[in-house]
């Protein structure tokens, strides 16, 4: 039986409904952990963030090596299209593990009889749950430490037809991840085993 955090575990007090009982609650490990998306995000926000900053100071003139930046007179519209580019690329390279460590310092799960619950004290207070036998299907990563996804696993990058997940995994949509979880598969057996045993009762 995976190990109750009881400091997570209170704060979902005010959650739970009449009759249910918390078996597992945490909250990500805070270490800085490299997931197998990375392989694709990681080469990809490079690429991304070099070529803004190239834009960027070609537009400025860096690049115009006949003649020094101060002589070169870019139209102020291209000099600000090319900042949200920049910042964007920035927050790929390196700003987004900054935000997942302040995340993660404020992100708690839980598991209980009926449900998985989700809860997170960012910028505003955040909820989310899925009972048990609603679970389609879960997604794991990792055996130590880990993921779940309680449904299908969505890539970052996709057509326009086909189902993204969002840069951040904390985020609770549109598919409710357990990220950074120690003990990931004794967490995984639970759920399974709490669901089985709530399917049995409809």
């Amino acid at each position: 039986m995976p190990i109750i955090d009881p400091r997570a575990a209170q704060n979902f007090q005010s959650e739970l409904l009449s009759g249910e009982t918390v078996y597992w609650a945490g909250q990500p490990n805070r270490g800085v952990i490299f997931h197998s998306d990375d392989w694709t995000m990681i080469p990809f926000s490079l690429l991304w963030g070099g070529f803004a900053i190239f834009w960027e100071a070609s537009v400025l003139g860096y690049w115009d090596f006949g003649s020094k930046p101060t002589q070169h007179h870019a139209p102020g519209f291209l000099v600000l299209w090319g900042i949200p580019f920049v910042v964007m690329g920035q927050y790929m390279i390196w700003g987004r593990f900054f935000f997942d460590g302040w995340l993660k310092r404020r992100t708690y799960y839980a598991v209980t009889n009926r449900r998985v619950l989700l809860l997170q004290d960012g910028w505003k207070r955040k909820a989310n749950f899925i009972f048990l036998e609603s679970i389609p299907e879960i997604s794991r990563d990792g055996s130590a430490n880990g993921s779940l996804w309680l449904g299908p696993k969505l890539p970052i990058l996709g057509s326009r037809r086909q189902a993204t997940r969002s840069l951040n995994r904390y985020s609770f949509d549109p598919v409710p991840v357990l990220a950074d979880i120690d003990d990931v598969d004794g967490v995984y057996r639970l759920i399974l085993d709490l669901r089985e045993k709530a399917r049995g009762k409809t």
